[in-house]
C-alpha cells in the first residue's frame, strides 16, 4: 500500500528544509484532479513506478465509446463523458471504475465533478490531490507532448480550459468545484521547493509547492 505523509513543520533558519514528511497514516486509493497539461501524467508516473495501479475516470468513457463503436478523441470523450452521466449520475464514471478495482490500491486520473469525488469517497481510504501549475507552463507542456485532441493554438487551449471549469448542468465537467474537494494541492511552480500555504486553498488543504 501506498504510505501517505502528515505534514510537519520543521526549523525556519537559512539552510533548513522547509517542511519534514512523518509517515502517520495509509492511504490506498489516490485521486488526481486539474486542468489540461497541469502535470497529471508525471504525478500518475511516479505512482505506477512504485507498483500501484494506475486508472483514469476516461476509462470508463473509453469503455463505452468502444462498445457504441465510436472513434476515440478528445472531444468523443468529453461527449462520451457527458452522455454517461445523463444516464448514469454525475458520480458514474467513478462507480464503474470502483466497481472494476475491487477495493485493490490504486491511482486516479482525471476527476472531473464533485460526483465523482463523492462517489470515490465511498472508500474510506480515498485522498484527493489537485495538480495545479502556472497557464504559460501549462501551455508549453500542451505544446511539448503534441497529444491527438490537443490544441494547436493558445486561443483554443483557454477557451477549452473555461468550458471545462464550471458546469452548466450535472453532466458537465466542474473542474473549480472539483478542485475545492481536494485534500492536497501539487503546486509546480518554476524555482521553488518545499511545502507552503498558498492564497487559493480552501481550509484544511495542504499544499506541496514543487520546481517545473
Amino acid at each position: 500500500m501506498l504510505n501517505c505523509s502528515m505534514l510537519e513543520r520543521g526549523n525556519t533558519g537559512p539552510d533548513a528544509i522547509p517542511m519534514r514528511v512523518r509517515p502517520t497514516v495509509w492511504v490506498v486509493l489516490v485521486g488526481l484532479t486539474g486542468r489540461n497539461a497541469s502535470g497529471k501524467t508525471t504525478i500518475v508516473q511516479w505512482f505506477a513506478g512504485r507498483g500501484v495501479r494506475t486508472v483514469s475516470c476516461s476509462d470508463s468513457i473509453r469503455a463505452w465509446l468502444a462498445e457504441q463503436g465510436i472513434e476515440e478523441s478528445r472531444e468523443a470523450l468529453i461527449e462520451g463523458g457527458r452522455e454517461l452521466r445523463r444516464r448514469g449520475g454525475p458520480g458514474i464514471l467513478a462507480e464503474m471504475l470502483l466497481v472494476a478495482l475491487g477495493g485493490e490500491d490504486a491511482v486516479i486520473d482525471s476527476i472531473r465533478t464533485p460526483g465523482e469525488v463523492e462517489a470515490l469517497r465511498a472508500r474510506d481510504d480515498f485522498i484527493l490531490i489537485e495538480v495545479t501549475a502556472g497557464a504559460d507552463s501549462r501551455w508549453a507542456r500542451s505544446q511539448g507532448r503534441a497529444r491527438p485532441g490537443d490544441p494547436a493554438d493558445r486561443a483554443t487551449f483557454v477557451a477549452q480550459e473555461e468550458s471545462e471549469e464550471v458546469a452548466s448542468d450535472e453532466a458537465g465537467q466542474a473542474l473549480v468545484a472539483t478542485a475545492e474537494m481536494a485534500d492536497l494541492i501539487l503546486n509546480q511552480r518554476r524555482h521553488r521547493r518545499g511545502f507552503a500555504r498558498g492564497s487559493g486553498e480552501s481550509a484544511g488543504q495542504a499544499v506541496l509547492d514543487l520546481p517545473d
